[in-house]
């Protein structure tokens, strides 16, 4: 552990309240000027320069990085609840846990207005989703077992805190007891503008944005062909991965007859950032075709003088050429680009790096699986070869069919004359491999999806059988099962 860490852990038993440097509870801390909340925004009263289309293919192509300096990034979602009533916390008590998770272990708070949003130390964040559900972002490091370090040093912290509070943070896909109307709001801006928004475009959109929770990793490439080649075997596996991690049967207390539920919420979120890309298996794909992609999807916000402006369903072309109807005469900067890059919402993105987007959130262990999983496949030359070939006659209609087959069946979605099980097993060798090859020690990391594999069994047939067998078909036990 860092050293702050080690200190925290020293007194993480010390009296309720905040701990401050100088003394314990009652030593006194310097004053800090609070961080506002420009997340990635333009800062208040700074004009930047309008950027070009080729500064935006530039910008990616700047994502390049020679092998030795790859790194992983973990992010990871998780809902908040009360011990006793097993009900979602609201910002209030969100308010707290980043206080006192801030000032016990060192962390930069950033506000919005008045309101702790967020903490930042080092390359890491924690931030707010929609519903309250609490995200780690993680610091680009060297190896899975850097990641699930801090994996594991983040959720002490959280629990350190959340315990005097009596509450816990539960790892799942889609919030398996609470209905839509009863998950509080968090008091950020863009949230309010994309809430509002949401019921124009699809009948589930306000679900993916209260009561869903990921798991995502996202990976450097060397050049445009590395980039290319990773971002299909990506597209073409990730209805597996989606399978091996699916983990929310559950809505508002009963089946919902689906293994990955949060993955079927997104067939019905906003189709104009969701779904396929059939483009990035042509010939021409490249930077240049990713920034015509971005420039398609409307847009929500821009940032402007401290405030959200709502953009919603506007061009970002008419942007460029100074007619977007919110900002007349206007034309974007490069902070208005980067913001734009995060409201596209495909189960493979791209920015600087490769976002691994499609899987359900869940406990820990699963947290530091999914980093390995990727980076086996990704991270090896020879396995990433390996999964190009797996990968290179499977037709957009079968990945289609895939995606939408494995977020109710599972690993027994059909493909062709046998099951996704099947490619599950195929796709852990070759990972298992590149891990190997790697030579950190990474593979046994893939324990958990290899026995998920050998069983046929997912996450979410597990507890579905729990639910039946063990739990007296009540949810409430899930609680604790995947309880942080």
């Amino acid at each position: 552990l860092a050293a702050p860490q080690r200190r925290a852990r020293a007194r993480a038993s010390s009296p309720r309240g905040l701990w401050l440097p100088g003394g314990g509870p009652a030593g006194r801390k310097l004053a800090m000027p609070p961080l506002r909340a420009a997340p990635p925004a333009t800062p208040a009263g700074v004009k930047l320069e309008p950027v070009t289309r080729e500064e935006m293919i530039a910008y990616l192509a700047d994502g390049c990085k020679p092998r030795e300096q790859w790194r992983i990034g973990t992010e990871h979602e998780k809902f908040g609840f009360q011990l006793g009533s097993l009900e979602p916390i609201g910002y209030d008590t969100i308010r707290t846990v980043l206080n006192e998770v801030g000032d016990r272990f060192d962390w930069e708070k950033i506000y919005e207005g008045e309101n702790v949003i967020a903490l930042k130390q080092g390359g890491q964040s924690v931030t707010l989703e929609p519903g309250g559900q609490l995200e780690l972002s993680g610091a680009p490091l060297e190896t899975v077992h850097q990641t699930c370090a801090e994996v594991n040093s983040h959720l002490y912290q959280v629990k350190a805190v959340s315990e005097q509070l009596d509450i816990a943070f539960l790892g799942a896909g889609f919030q398996p007891k609470i209905a839509l109307p009863d998950v509080p709001i968090m008091p950020k801006g863009r949230y309010e503008i994309m809430r509002n928004y949401m019921p124009k475009v699809g009948s589930l959109g306000r679900d993916m944005m209260f009561r869903t929770c990921t798991i995502q990793v996202n990976l450097d490439f060397e050049s445009e062909q590395d980039m290319v080649e990773k971002m299909r075997i990506g597209i073409a596996l990730q209805p597996v991965a989606t399978a091996l991690f699916a983990n929310s049967p559950f809505t508002d207390g009963k089946p919902n007859g689906f293994q990955s539920y949060r993955s079927q919420i997104w067939t019905d979120t906003d189709p104009d950032r969701t779904g396929q890309l059939p483009f990035v298996f042509d010939e021409s794909f490249g930077f240049e075709r990713w920034v015509d992609y971005i420039l398609d999807v409307p847009m929500y916000f821009a940032y402007r003088d401290g405030k959200y402006v709502d953009c919603a369903g506007q061009s970002f072309r008419d942007f460029m050429a100074g007619k977007l109807e919110a900002l007349p005469g206007e034309r974007p900067t490069m902070v208005d680009y980067e913001n734009h890059l995060t409201v596209a919402f495909p189960e493979v993105r791209l920015k600087r790096y490769i976002e691994m987007r499609g899987t359900d959130g869940g406990p820990w262990r699963r947290i530091c699986a999914l980093p390995a999983l990727w980076v086996g496949l990704l991270y090896d030359r020879e396995a990433q070869a390996e999964a190009l070939a797996l990968t290179q006659d499977i037709t957009l209609e079968e990945m289609e069919a895939m995606r939408l087959d494995v977020a109710k069946l599972g690993l027994k979605a059909p493909f062709r004359g046998g099951t996704v099980q099947d490619i599950a097993r195929e796709m852990l060798s070759i990972s298992k491999g590149g891990l190997q090859r790697r030579g950190f020690k990474e593979a046994s990391f893939l324990k958990g999806l290899e026995a998920t594999v050998e069983t046929g069994e997912t996450p979410a047939e597990r507890i579905l059988r729990k639910y039946r067998d063990d739990w007296g078909e009540s949810v409430d036990p899930l609680f604790a099962e995947q309880m942080f």
